[in-house]
């Protein structure tokens, strides 16, 4: 059988943790292709969450604790996942909160999407059939639903609903490809490294409905202030989407540039404009070509067919090129030549940069 190892991340959970690894390895009884094994992480509780652990460990064989220093979730689940490369050797790991608001009943139909061809599973409580405790303040309602939200636009990933999410399932060959990206982050800005990075390694991923409840015992240590900052800084450290958009406001102050001096400066005539348009936007492009292929989408950059790729940049890009150039020309005429600024301003938003990326990532940089 292959082994399915749930790691536990502690601190205070005296009050669950007993009920939590009673509850866990009575599902082995559903699994006839997985055994089921625990690693908790203590991180020095101050209650007897070790000491509980230790005791049933006399009962079951498959039981691991080792014992760390207060640094935070991610640090937690990092170690777990060393002690797991070197000791146990997991097909896959679990994420799972030690506060008893996950279910281990989930555990089956996670494994269950592992054998079906996932890489990695999400218990998401953001999809149908997927909920969250209706005893939630507002507050933390809205931070949850719309922290998830800008997570989704900044990576422009709407498929994958839940990247908080801290029940998952994920094949071991993902963890440790990913230990020297992972190992700086904490709190729940490590879920989304460790997610962000299965996406990018393009693993098969999964998302399943889980019913989130609230702690019965001890103290959240959720500090959303702290949470959403972080978020904030991951996604534009990280975002290719992000850089896009940065490269595209470079792009833009070229392409802006070009045509305040042909306008004003040169000052071509009105019938003209469509050709000003032509050389700016196409100036443009080869910068943002080169900026995207070396810093936005560096992680899939393209280095032998670097030539063959400009190409095919800059077709998809005519695209652009002929969306500008016929879109202003008609709001010139419509309007007048002296709101050509803002009616760019207008097409590129809403428009071109769309466009744009979608057709950049799937056929100019798709690893």
């Amino acid at each position: 059988m292959k082994k399915a190892l749930i790691i536990l991340p502690t601190y205070n959970e005296a009050g669950n943790i007993k009920t939590l690894i009673e509850k866990i390895f009575h599902q082995q009884e559903k699994l006839d292709k997985w055994s089921l094994e625990i690693l908790v992480n203590d991180s020095q509780s101050t209650d007897e969450t070790a000491k509980i652990v230790k005791q049933l460990q006399k009962k079951y064989q498959k039981l691991y604790l080792i014992e760390t220093k207060k640094q935070g979730l991610g640090k937690a689940y990092y170690e777990g996942f060393l002690f797991a490369k070197e000791n146990i050797k997991p097909y896959v790991v679990f994420e799972m909160d030690a506060d008893l608001s996950h279910n281990p009943k989930n555990i089956s139909q996670m494994l269950k999407e592992i054998e079906n061809g996932a890489d990695l599973v999400i218990g998401s409580r953001y999809i149908k059939g997927g909920s969250i405790p209706k005893n939630w303040g507002l507050h933390r309602k809205i931070l949850s639903f719309f922290g998830n939200l800008i997570i989704r636009i900044g990576f422009m990933n709407l498929k994958i609903h839940d990247w908080t999410s801290g029940y998952r399932t994920i094949k071991f060959w993902i963890l440790n490809n990913s230990l020297e990206h992972i190992k700086n982050y904490s709190g729940y800005v490590f879920q989304i490294a460790l997610l962000d990075f299965a996406i990018k390694s393009k693993a098969n991923i999964k998302e399943i409905p889980i019913n989130f409840v609230d702690r019965k015992y001890g103290q959240s240590k959720i500090f959303f202030l702290q949470y959403i900052f972080s978020i904030f800084l991951y996604i534009l450290k990280f975002s290719s989407f992000v850089k896009f958009v940065i490269v595209g406001v470079i792009g833009f102050i070229v392409d802006f540039g070009l045509m305040y001096l042909f306008i004003n400066k040169i000052k071509i005539p009105s019938s003209k404009t469509w050709f000003a348009q032509a050389i700016a936007a196409e100036t443009a492009i080869i910068n943002n070509f080169l900026l995207n292929n070396f810093w936005s989408f560096q992680y899939k950059k393209l280095k032998n067919n670097l030539f063959f790729g400009f190409l095919k940049f800059n077709f998809i890009s005519l695209g652009s090129i002929l969306i500008q150039t016929f879109g202003l020309q008609i709001a010139v005429n419509i309007f007048g030549q002296q709101y050509w600024a803002i009616s760019k301003i207008f097409i590129i938003i809403l428009i071109i940069i769309p466009y744009s990326y979608i057709f950049y990532n799937h056929f100019v940089w798709k690893k």
